[in-house]
């Protein structure tokens, strides 16, 4: 990246940038407040780290525009650390989730990112919509009718002010005029002070309280490893998702090793770890928020609302945030996969919806994409296997077949070519010519070595034409490059 490019993720659109930042911020709060109940660590764990990724990924990320924090998906992997062993484990496993994610970047291996596929990208931001809504439904459960007055308040004016004005975000204007409504008409709703104890001071640099012996790092490796792996899926599908909407490119190295510097940082300051947030990412773009400057912001106002602004927050309506929730949820979906259900081979439709419904589920992000991977890679092998063909060709004399192999021969397709020779014929000689065929692993060259092998033990003479290098290679490797001509 050039230092022109960063410089100008920095200063286009600031006021839009701002303006956007802010409206992220207050979609955080809840959210965030949320997770950290779910990890069993208090609120101010949660914000805190929001505050520091915000401010550090800004800077160090390699996807302008994008907001991250104390994320769903790693409060539940860090949940069952904190239960068992405690806070101060937890913030040991973040500070080795953030090394971890630093070397991830810095081996490229981001690169694994190419084996998700549209269909899984497509699931997993229709299961966050899904999630996204349905984190709403508590809210708006055993509450009086002024809460649903006011959400469908909220919902007015976050869809119609867009009409008249688009000056400052509307969800921002939605959070003032319910606030404003609730203060000066006192009536039966919940605010954001009901969620939990908000912090009132600032974080401070800290070292996990922890013995530094073998036994320690042995409980809290496997979490903070898949602490490290989901937040690194969810922040590449993040960005992922951001290059769609805005039709840009991003480092996804950079964000990578952006990453893993910021929960470094955040375990630090006694935080958990965090990654990307779709939700709070996809508002943040429906206002403007393009660059850098807004993800900064967002980390910053937070900060400034948690200790300068802490009164007003606390009375912020949880109606108004549920407003804004179910617009970034209706926003995230894609609703036209709905139509391409039916247009598109089933095979592609099964896997999205496979990945939904287990993210759903699960509320597990990473077994989703995994489960939706591993389909994908099933579906795509088997029609690749389809596609190999196995055509017997016999001299005039009878002496010589030749089995012309077209295709892709690996582990789940070297079956079609055992099943085509014939060794029951009487042919003194086989051919088997590879010229329209290619060898991707030892299982194909295992297959081909095995099946010469036992038409050698019925007295044949057999001969393998036009082998590129990569099988030349692979026969050789398991002793057998003299079946080559």
């Amino acid at each position: 990246m050039s230092v022109q490019q960063y410089v100008r993720e920095w200063t286009e659109q600031p006021v839009r940038n701002v303006l956007a930042g802010m409206v992220g911020t207050f979609a955080l709060i809840p959210e965030v407040i949320a997770f950290s109940y779910v990890a069993g660590v208090a609120p101010e764990v949660g914000l805190f780290a929001s505050f520091v990724i915000s401010i550090a990924i800004a800077i160090t990320g390699g996807r302008p525009g994008m907001i991250s924090g104390a994320a769903g998906s790693v409060a539940l992997v860090a949940a069952d650390l904190v239960h068992g062993y405690g806070l101060q484990y937890l913030l040991l496993a973040t500070l080795l989730a953030g090394g971890m994610q630093v070397l991830f970047g810095l081996l490229r291996l981001q690169s694994m990112m190419r084996f998700v596929s549209r269909e899984v990208a497509t699931g997993f931001v229709n299961a966050l919509a899904i999630l996204i809504f349905s984190a709403q439904i508590p809210q708006m459960l055993h509450v009086t009718w002024h809460t649903y007055a006011l959400i469908a308040l909220g919902l007015a004016i976050v869809y119609l002010l867009p009409r008249l004005s688009t000056a400052v975000p509307s969800p921002l204007i939605c959070i003032l005029v319910l606030t404003g409504i609730s203060l000066a008409v006192p009536m039966p709703i919940h605010v954001v002070a009901d969620l939990g104890a908000l912090p009132t001071g600032l974080p401070h640099l800290t070292w996990p309280q922890v013995p530094l012996t073998w036994g320690t790092f042995q409980i809290v490796l496997p979490y903070a490893f898949a602490m490290a792996m989901v937040g690194l899926l969810e922040s590449l599908m993040t960005a992922t998702v951001v290059d769609e909407l805005t039709d840009t490119h991003s480092s996804k190295r950079m964000e990578c090793t952006g990453l893993g510097i910021s929960n470094i940082f955040v375990g630090l300051f006694g935080g958990m770890a965090g990654c990307g947030m779709i939700g709070q990412t996809v508002g943040n773009l429906r206002y403007g928020g393009r660059g850098r400057l807004s993800t900064f912001t967002a980390g910053a106002f937070l900060l400034l609302l948690l200790v300068a602004m802490h009164r007003f927050v606390a009375q912020v309506p949880v109606a108004a945030l549920v407003a804004i929730m179910i617009m970034v949820s209706i926003s995230t979906f894609s609703w036209s996969s709905l139509r391409e259900m039916v247009a598109h081979p089933k095979l592609s439709s099964t896997v999205m919806l496979v990945t939904v419904v287990v993210v759903v589920l699960t509320h597990d992000l990473a077994a989703g994409v995994g489960c939706g991977v591993l389909l994908n890679g099933l579906f795509f092998s088997f029609q690749v296997m389809k596609l190999v063909q196995v055509r017997a060709e016999d001299t005039p004399d009878g002496t010589t077949r030749t089995y012309h192999v077209r295709g892709q021969l690996f582990f789940a397709s070297t079956s079609v070519l055992t099943d085509a020779v014939d060794f029951q014929d009487p042919a003194k000689n086989v051919v088997i010519d590879l010229a329209d065929a290619q060898l991707w692993d030892i299982s194909a060259a295992d297959t081909l070595e095995k099946t010469a092998t036992r038409l050698e033990g019925r007295g044949k003479t057999v001969t393998i034409l036009h082998a590129d290098a990569r099988a030349a290679k692979l026969l050789a490797t398991l002793g057998h490059p003299n079946l080559l001509a």
